[in-house]
């Protein structure tokens, strides 16, 4: 037999929990308490999420499974994975949050902290989740055999979906070795990218918050032409371009900032890691940039001159770049092939150049397929075709034939009914500034 669940500690009534607030029993197990009841959250629908979990538990009942267990964490292929995608919660605390998701009864999210953590995590989720529970210290695992105890599913066959699906990470070995101990008679099962076709086509609420995301990344891509001049660093581009994203009520995703000089370039993509290089008279500034509102991230990336380009950079502009960019947006709309942005790539080769492997990839909320190389479109067979409701950042990077310069250029699209929207009104041009 399996030991016995754990014990869920008991909440005090406010009255009493309100003058024992440094006991730590009663402090980390608080809810319903006056705190953050003003806070403000800006949240989908109830009819939003309702829609989100009849897809999900469509696809339960269509893998025969009881229970999924699905989490969410902080990082950039992910970006709050499914755990935020049926919650609204982004976690940014601890490796994961966990959402335990059974067919009928309510779902609870497992989140690391306990107190006042966790309740202003149920202020931000209430319209989707009312059960919130505090992992207890990290004993995650413990919590959710719990849960699907109280479900009387432990018997069940119960999905693990995976925390980051582009690296195909699942919950850690020690979260899963105690899903194993307690669970002994329950079948666990591994699903892969289950959530991803859920997500392909956004509903109205969704394109909203990308278009938002948009108008961040426009916000971004205008503090770093203002920022930028001689003696700025690279640091200092990334905390310009971080400050009006928050600024502007969103979150960073990353901030892909890299300068060159153009009289001797060697660059052909930004920093990922913005260093303190100082901006000089002459140098080229290459980026891209995500910026995120309540969960979808918007792209962005357009080449920024500190003061007159030479001919031939210019040039590379006008002749390559800008062109080569143009002829891929015109491959996207409805009913048309994601494999037409490849065929649009020949474009560089043609012209005697070179390019990075990519050239465009889908979003759901954020980076993910369908991805377009050069050489190859990797798509499910339900992303194959575009349709209204797709969202696909188009970012093809020529390169000079001898590898020595690079022009990022790339914005995300949604695509529409009757075409494409870009998400964002920043130009399609070589910007000159800082002089």
């Amino acid at each position: 037999m399996s030991a016995p669940p754990p014990r869920r500690p008991a909440s005090l009534p406010w009255e009493e929990l309100r003058r024992r607030l440094d006991d730590p029993p009663a402090f980390n197990s608080m809810r319903g308490t006056p705190y953050y009841r003003d806070a403000v959250y800006e949240q989908f629908s109830a009819a939003e999420y309702e829609r989100r979990y009849a897809a999900f538990r469509a696809k339960l009942r269509e893998l025969e499974l009881d229970c999924a267990i699905v989490p969410g964490g902080p990082s950039h292929w992910s970006f709050g994975g499914g755990a935020l995608w049926l919650s609204g919660h982004w976690e940014w605390h601890a490796l994961a949050a966990y959402l335990v998701v059974p067919l009928e009864d309510e779902p609870t999210l497992v989140y690391a902290m306990g107190g006042t953590h966790a309740e202003a995590v149920r202020r931000e989720v209430a319209v989707a989740v009312s059960d919130v529970r505090a992992s207890r210290n990290g004993r995650y695992a413990e919590v959710i055999v719990e849960r699907i105890r109280e479900l009387g599913l432990e018997r069940g066959r119960i999905g693990l979906l995976e925390i980051d699906a582009r690296h195909e990470d699942y919950l850690p070995v020690n979260q899963y070795e105690v899903l194993r101990r307690e669970l002994p008679e329950a079948e666990l099962v591994f699903t892969q990218g289950i959530l991803h076709e859920l997500m392909s086509v956004k509903s109205e609420e969704e394109i909203e918050r990308f278009r938002a995301s948009g108008r961040l990344c426009r916000a971004a891509m205008d503090a770093i032409v203002e920022r930028a001049a001689p003696g700025v660093s690279e640091e200092e581009l990334r905390a310009a371009a971080g400050a009006a994203i928050l600024e502007g009520g969103g979150d960073i995703d990353f901030l892909i900032i890299g300068s060159t000089p153009t009289s001797e370039p060697a660059l052909v993509f930004g920093n990922p890691r913005p260093s303190r290089r100082v901006l000089a008279e002459g140098d080229l500034i290459l980026m891209e940039l995500a910026a995120g509102y309540r969960g979808y991230a918007a792209q962005i990336g357009s080449p920024v001159c500190v003061g007159e380009p030479p001919p031939e950079v210019r040039r590379f502009w006008e002749e390559i770049a800008k062109p080569g960019y143009e002829l891929m947006v015109e491959a996207i709309g409805p009913g048309m092939p994601v494999d037409g942005l490849r065929e649009a790539g020949r474009f560089f080769r043609e012209r005697g150049v070179q390019s990075r492997p990519i050239h465009a990839h889908g979003i759901d909320l954020v980076s993910s397929a369908p991805h377009v190389y050069v050489d190859r479109t990797h798509a499910e067979p339900f992303e194959e075709v575009f349709r209204p409701g797709n969202v696909i950042m188009a970012e093809p990077n020529p390169i000079t034939a001898d590898g020595t310069l690079g022009m990022f250029v790339g914005h995300t699209f949604v695509v529409t009914e009757d075409g494409r929207e870009c998400l964002d009104d920043f130009p399609l041009e070589l910007v000159v500034t800082g002089v």
